[in-house]
């Protein structure tokens, strides 16, 4: 790419843009219910502890590796692994960029379903019981709509990548901005219930024995690997448009800590106004709320699709609140969406391939690949578990790479472009070198674990199981010896791109 190339207009572009990597419904659905799961009797502020930690034992440092392997090789994640790592890696790349769209497949179905609910919230009347609530989620997933919403969703996703960075900073403008101001309008609508201050305190008070147990520990680097979305190339997609003087470290940082801020206050809304209706209002106990809260529902769906709706029916301006919640999610999946899209249609605009053309077969096939999870829940479960984990295994490969390349390079080469840029933290070369490799193949091989003695035991060797080992090594495998069989191939179009 030369220097005449796109690249983002600004560095508050750039921010807002990085920030809806990070910013998803993972942050808004997924981390209250972890962080309730993880709770002890008294409160859950120690996996709090622990998920901070590993924010800068596992995210940061990996988003510094991406944004330099974007910014050095100004190319996607296949001519990026090939740049830092050598040709005969250039399949890793392609691994790692088929995990991002792979996810993408379901993810926008899920982003579908926040449409279709943000919808109904606006048009029809909020659900009053438990029931109600059931009979709407029923209804749109016995229907057509999931389908209909997913095309939607990944409609929307494309015509917001047709002109590349342009029309990506552009959308991400209006995208994060909005979102913020709807997740600050929650959080102090929720503060303000009375009660809410029993959620608050259970959140951020610590069990310090808690921390002694590994699963609490294991969950938080999970949940903070998918929060930020460290590992699995989109940084490096965006890193390709920065320019030098926008700096590495600083953005680094001001991502991943804002991605968690926002992840905080979404678990202030979940857990005032839970705390406050069901135990102020309804009078359940800590225990009973608790449950409600930890019971995932179809596809991890119960407390952001069958509770929250009827929630908000039992506070004042409740309709309001639920059409900007459902509006906010939607934003949130949106963000994430669109640089999950612009990874896998950057890869081919390497191979040669006109943007336009990309972007169609990429939305064109996502929204295929999509069709059978949106179809039916259990299949969504089921790559929302294989591809989560191969997250892990993309954070360990980027981390490789940097290795591969060297990391007294990189320090240096960071350094000596440095105009408005915090130093590389001292700690840097050694969490790369040696904790992010160690943590990833210990929690890989955790949820390997977990799969053949919890999840499948009875049949972990079965790759139609839904959480057993072999569907993971084997949906795995697949593109792994493709892109492997495909290496001359690939780096011949790196080489000499074709316009096509």
């Amino acid at each position: 790419m030369s220097d005449s190339s796109p690249r983002f207009s600004s560095r508050f572009a750039f921010l807002v843009s990085a920030l809806g990597i990070a910013v998803g419904t993972g942050n808004i659905w997924r981390f209250p219910r972890i962080a309730a799961s993880n709770g002890g009797d008294d409160g859950a502020g120690s996996f709090l502890i622990a998920w901070v930690t590993f924010l800068f034992l596992w995210s940061i440092p990996l988003i510094i590796v991406e944004y330099v392997m974007g910014r050095t090789s100004r190319k996607g994640t296949v001519g990026a692994f090939a740049h830092f790592m050598g040709k005969p890696f250039a399949f890793l790349g392609g691994f790692i960029g088929f995990v991002a769209a792979a996810i993408a497949f379901y993810y926008s179905v899920i982003v579908g379903w926040n449409i279709y609910y943000f919808g109904s919230m606006t048009f029809s009347d909020l659900p009053t019981t438990t029931d109600s609530s059931w009979e709407l989620w029923n209804n749109f997933q016995n229907s057509s709509f999931p389908i209909l919403f997913h095309a939607i969703a990944m409609s929307v996703g494309g015509f917001a990548i047709y002109k590349g960075v342009s029309s990506i900073e552009k959308v991400n403008k209006v995208l994060i901005p909005t979102l913020l101001a709807i997740v600050l309008l929650c959080v102090f609508r929720a503060l303000s219930l009375p009660g809410s201050m029993a959620g608050i305190s259970y959140l951020f008070t610590p069990e310090w024995s808690q921390l002694k147990d590994p699963r609490i520990w294991l969950d938080a680097l999970t949940q903070n690997a998918w929060d930020t979305g460290a590992g699995w190339g989109l940084f490096l997609t965006y890193a390709i448009y920065i320019r030098k003087r926008y700096g590495i470290i600083k953005n680094a940082f001001t991502t991943a800590i804002g991605n968690n801020l926002v992840s905080l206050l979404a678990a202030i809304m979940i857990f005032s106004t839970v705390f406050s209706i069901l135990g102020n209002d309804l009078n359940m106990s800590k225990p009973e709320i608790l449950e409600i809260m930890k019971t995932s529902g179809p596809g991890s769906t119960g407390l952001t699709f069958i509770w929250m709706p009827q929630l908000f029916v039992k506070m004042s301006f409740g309709k309001p609140l639920a059409i900007l919640f459902f509006l906010g999610l939607t934003f949130a999946g949106f963000s994430s969406l669109i640089s999950m899209l612009e990874l896998a249609v950057r890869n081919l605009i390497d191979f040669g391939v006109k943007r336009a053309t990309a972007v169609g077969w990429i939305v064109g096939v996502c929204f295929i690949m999509g069709i059978p999870s949106a179809k039916n829940i259990d299949i969504l479960a089921n790559q929302d578990f294989v591809w989560g984990v191969a997250l892990m295994l993309s954070g360990v490969l980027v981390a490789i790479a940097a290795i591969k390349y060297g990391l007294s390079r990189i320090v240096a080469e960071i350094s000596s472009d440095i105009e408005d840029d915090w130093p590389v933290p001292l700690w840097w070369q050694p969490l790369i070198n040696y904790i992010v490799p160690v943590i990833g193949v210990v929690i890989f091989s955790w949820w390997m674990w977990l799969s053949a003695t919890v999840y499948a035991p009875a049949d972990w060797y079965d790759p139609t199981s839904l959480y057993s080992v072999a569907t993971c090594v084997v949906q795995w495998s697949i593109p792994m010896l493709t892109f492997y069989i495909l290496n001359q191939w690939i780096n011949n179009r790196l080489e000499n791109p074709i316009e096509s």
